[in-house]
């Protein structure tokens, strides 16, 4: 699940320091649309490779991707 895994929590942690959550409505994330698909197909890669092999399961991979709204 998205929410869960480290790179999603690192956008979140940014939107929060960004614009904080004391608001009504959607989450806004300061990044741009093709920074946050390439997060998103990162962590669809991750759990593909994961899925296929026991031993990447246990396997962290540490990423970091910082997303910076223009």
């Amino acid at each position: 699940m998205y929410v869960n895994h480290p790179l999603f929590m690192d956008l979140l942690k940014e939107a929060e320091e960004e614009y904080g959550f004391d608001h009504d409505g959607p989450i806004n994330i300061p990044c741009h649309v093709e920074e946050f698909r390439h997060v998103r197909g990162m962590i669809d890669k991750e759990a593909m490779t994961s899925s296929h092999s026991y031993h990447h399961r246990h396997d962290h991979h540490h990423h970091q991707f910082l997303c910076f709204r223009a």
